[in-house]
C-alpha cells in the first residue's frame, strides 16, 4: 500500500502510542482513504474465511470469529469520522463521499451472505443445546437479530434492491450533513456598525469581530446549529435579533446551492422504501423495533401525551415575556432577549454576571472531574505529551482509585469553521476482550473561543451540555464488555442517553457547584443567594424548552411514518402541517432543528426516527437521579452501584432489564413530569 516516496500510512497498524492514540498530525486525508479501503479489504479475507470453513458452525468459529473480524477497519473508521466531523474541511468530505458508498456496501456484503447467515441461523435454531451462559446466548440474538433486519431473509432480486437503497443513502447522508455545515456557514451574519452589537459583551464583540476575518463587514455573527441562537439573548437591537432569527430558520432551505430539500424527499423515499423491503410499514417503525420502546406508536403516544402541557406552559411563558416587552408584539427573535429579563426580575438571574463564575478550566476540572472523582474514584492527569488532530485538543489520562490506568479522555471544546454543530462523543477505542484494548473518548463542543489572552467564559447551558457529553465519556470509559459488539457505549439507541443526562444533574448540586463555581479575577464563590435563585429558577422556561424538543421529535416521526409514495413535493409545507397536526405549531417556538438542517433526521441512520429518545432515556434518568438522593447522593457507594451494576452491564444485557434489577422495580415516570412541569399531562 505504499512506494518509495509516500510515507507509511500511520493508521495500517496499531499505533504506538499509549492508548493505541492515532498519530493525527501525521496521517493525510488520502491516508484515511487508503486506510478504510484496506481495513474493508482485510475484513472482507477474514469474513470469507468464516462463511467458507467446512466445519460445523460452532460458537467460537462463527460468533466469536466475527467479532474478530474488521479490527484494522474499525480502528480505521472510528479516526476517520472523529476528525472529519471535529476538523475536517473540503479534503476529508471528499473521502467521506468517495467511502460512505463503499462502507455501506462493505457492510451489505457481510450481512447478505448467505453461507454466514446459514451459520448463525443454525446456531440460534440450536441456542437451547449449545450450553451458553446469559452473555453469550444475548450476542448469539444480537447477530441473529442483525443479519434478519440487514435483510439476510430476502430473496435475490430484494438484496440486490437493499444493496442499492443503502449505498444511495450513504451517499446522501454525506452530502446531507456537508450541504447543512456549508448552509450554517454561509448563513454567517455581517454586522457593519459596532452599535448595531449593543448588549453584547466586549468579549463577544471581539469575537465577532474576529468572525468576520476575510468578509466584507467589520463583524459578523456566526450561526450555531440548533434553531435558538444564543446571542438572540444579548442583543438590544430588534432588527438585528430578526436578521440572525431568519437567517437560522431559513438557512439550507432558501433555494441557493445549500438547498437541502430535494435531499431530504430522496432520503424519505429511500428509506420508507427499504422499510417496506424489509418488512416495515415505515422507516420509524423498522428504526423503533429494535430500541426499548418497541414501537412507534409507543413512542407517538408518549409525545402526544406530553405535549398539550408542554403547549400549554410555553403560552404561559409567553404571555409573561409580551408583558415584559410592553408594546409591541412578541416574535419568535424576542423569546431570549425578554426571556432574559424576565428571569432577571423574578429570581435575580443575570447570565452576565453568572458567566465570569464559569471559567472553562474551572468547570472541568474542578467541577466535571471533581464530581467524577468523588463519585466513582477516578482521577485525572494531563498528557500534553499526547497529540490531538488539532491544536485545541486536550488529553487526560484517566485513572482508577487504586492508581492502575482506566482509558483516555479526549476534550475538544471549541467552535471552528471545520467542526459540525452541536456538541457529541465518540469512541477511538473500546475496553473489551478482544482487542485487549483500553478505553480513548472524546467529547467535542462548539463554544466560542475568545480573543487571545481572555478567558473561556461559558454560559449555563455550555456548562450543562459539558457534563451531559461527559456522562457519555464515563459510559464509553466504563462500558468494557467480553465482546467489541457490547463495549463502550454500545447499547439500545433510547437507552444511550440516558448516562448522560443523569450527569447533568452534579453541575448544580451544592458540594460540585461551590467547587467549580468562582469568580475568574477574585476567585470568590458563586454567592450562596444566587445558588438559591438558580435552584428556584430551575423549570424556569421549561415551556419553551420542552416545546421545541417535542415538535423536533414529532416532526422527525411524521417525515418517517411515510411510505414510499407519499413523500411531498413541498417539504415546508409538509413541516407546517406536521407541527399544526401534533398541536406544536406555535409561531413563537419554531422546532429545535428544522426540516432543513436536521442533520439528526437526515445526516445518518443513527438518529433518525429516534430524536424523541432523549425524552425517552430522561424517564430513566429521572428516576435514577431520585434514586441518587433517596440514597444520600454524591457518594462513592451510589457511584460504584451505579457504575457497576448498571453502565458497565447495560450493553451485553437487555438495558431495560438490567435497569429494572438496579432500581427494583420500574421507572416512575413522575419524576420526569415533576422536573418538566407536565405533571397535569399524566
Amino acid at each position: 500500500m505504499t512506494t518509495a516516496t509516500t510515507p507509511a500510512n500511520p493508521l495500517l497498524a496499531p499505533s504506538d502510542l499509549p492508548y493505541g492514540l492515532p498519530r493525527f498530525t501525521e496521517i493525510s486525508p488520502a491516508q484515511y482513504e487508503q486506510a478504510l479501503i484496506a481495513g474493508m479489504a482485510a475484513q472482507r479475507d477474514e469474513i470469507e474465511a468464516i462463511a467458507a470453513d467446512p466445519a460445523e458452525p460452532t460458537f467460537d468459529n462463527t460468533l466469536v470469529a466475527m467479532e474478530r473480524t474488521g479490527r484494522s477497519l474499525d480502528r480505521a473508521a472510528r479516526a476517520f469520522y472523529l476528525v472529519s466531523s471535529a476538523d475536517g474541511g473540503p479534503e476529508m468530505e471528499a473521502v467521506d463521499e468517495r467511502v460512505a458508498p463503499l462502507l455501506a456496501a462493505h457492510s451489505d456484503a457481510i450481512y447478505l451472505d448467505r453461507r454466514l447467515f446459514a451459520r448463525v441461523d443454525t446456531l440460534h435454531r440450536r441456542r437451547d443445546e449449545l450450553g451458553l451462559d446469559a452473555i453469550e446466548t444475548h450476542l448469539l440474538d444480537r447477530y441473529h437479530t442483525r443479519f434478519v433486519r440487514a435483510g439476510a431473509n430476502l430473496d435475490d432480486a430484494g438484496a440486490a434492491r437493499l444493496t442499492e437503497l443503502n449505498a444511495d443513502l450513504a451517499g446522501l447522508y454525506t452530502e446531507f450533513g456537508n450541504t447543512v455545515r456549508a448552509a450554517t456557514k454561509g448563513a454567517t451574519v455581517d454586522i457593519h456598525d459596532v452599535a448595531d452589537l449593543d448588549g453584547m459583551s466586549a468579549n463577544a464583540i471581539e469575537t465577532a469581530r474576529a468572525n468576520a476575518e476575510d468578509r466584507d463587514a467589520p463583524y459578523a455573527i456566526s450561526l450555531m446549529h440548533p434553531t435558538a441562537q444564543p446571542t438572540l439573548a444579548m442583543l438590544s437591537r430588534r432588527d438585528i435579533r430578526e436578521r440572525i432569527h431568519r437567517a437560522s430558520v431559513d438557512r439550507a432551505s432558501d433555494g441557493g446551492e445549500h438547498d437541502t430539500r430535494d435531499l431530504i424527499r430522496r432520503i424519505v423515499t429511500a428509506r420508507a422504501e427499504r422499510a417496506a423491503l424489509l418488512g416495515y410499514p415505515h422507516h420509524a417503525a423498522y428504526q423503533i423495533s429494535d430500541n426499548t420502546a418497541g414501537s412507534a406508536e409507543a413512542v407517538l403516544e408518549m409525545l402526544e401525551r406530553l405535549a398539550p402541557a408542554a403547549v400549554a406552559n410555553a403560552r404561559q411563558e409567553a404571555a409573561d415575556l409580551q408583558a415584559e416587552m410592553g408594546e409591541g408584539t412578541l416574535a419568535p427573535w424576542d423569546w431570549s432577549f425578554y426571556s432574559e429579563r424576565v428571569q432577571r426580575s423574578r429570581y435575580g438571574i443575570d447570565e452576565a454576571e453568572i458567566r465570569p463564575y464559569l471559567e472553562l478550566d474551572r468547570v472541568l476540572i474542578d467541577g466535571v472531574f471533581y464530581a467524577a472523582t468523588r463519585l466513582y474514584g477516578i482521577t485525572f492527569t494531563e498528557r500534553t505529551d499526547l497529540p490531538g488532530y488539532h491544536e485545541d485538543v486536550r488529553a487526560f489520562e484517566v485513572f482508577e482509585a487504586d492508581g492502575s490506568p482506566l482509558g483516555l479522555f479526549l476534550a475538544d471544546y471549541y467552535t471552528r469553521p471545520t467542526k459540525s454543530g452541536g456538541a457529541w462523543m465518540t469512541s477511538l477505542a473500546t475496553p473489551n476482550d478482544i482487542d485487549g484494548t483500553r478505553p480513548v473518548v472524546t467529547n467535542n463542543l462548539n463554544v466560542t473561543k475568545p480573543p487571545a489572552g481572555q478567558p473561556t467564559l461559558l454560559t449555563l447551558d455550555e456548562v450543562r451540555t459539558m457534563f451531559h457529553e461527559f456522562g457519555h465519556a464515563l459510559h464509553g470509559l466504563f462500558g468494557a464488555a467480553r465482546w467489541p459488539i457490547f463495549s463502550g457505549t454500545a447499547s439500545k439507541r433510547d437507552f444511550v442517553e440516558f448516562p448522560s443526562q443523569v450527569n447533568e444533574v452534579w453541575m448544580l448540586e451544592p458540594e460540585v457547584l461551590s467547587h467549580y463555581a468562582k469568580h475568574v479575577e477574585t476567585g470568590a464563590p458563586l454567592p450562596s443567594e444566587v445558588v438559591d435563585r438558580l435552584n428556584e429558577s430551575s423549570a424556569f422556561n421549561e415551556g419553551y424548552k420542552t416545546t421545541e424538543y417535542l415538535a423536533a421529535a414529532l416532526l422527525d416521526l411524521a417525515w418517517h411514518t411515510l411510505a414510499a409514495d407519499q413523500a411531498p413535493t413541498d417539504v415546508l409545507a409538509f413541516e407546517t402541517d406536521a407541527l399544526e397536526r401534533n398541536g406544536v405549531a406555535l409561531d413563537l417556538v419554531p422546532p429545535r432543528y428544522r426540516s432543513a438542517y436536521f442533520t439528526h433526521a437526515f445526516a445518518g441512520d443513527g438518529y433518525s426516527a429516534g430524536y424523541y429518545v432523549y425524552i425517552w432515556s430522561e424517564i430513566l434518568d429521572a428516576d435514577t437521579v431520585a434514586w441518587f438522593r433517596e440514597n444520600g447522593g454524591l457518594t462513592r457507594d451510589n457511584g460504584d452501584r451505579y457504575r457497576y451494576e448498571l453502565l458497565g452491564r447495560c450493553g451485553s444485557a437487555d438495558p431495560l432489564a438490567v435497569y429494572r434489577a438496579f432500581r427494583g422495580g420500574e421507572p416512575d415516570v413522575a419524576h420526569l413530569l415533576a422536573r418538566r412541569r407536565l405533571a397535569t399531562a399524566s
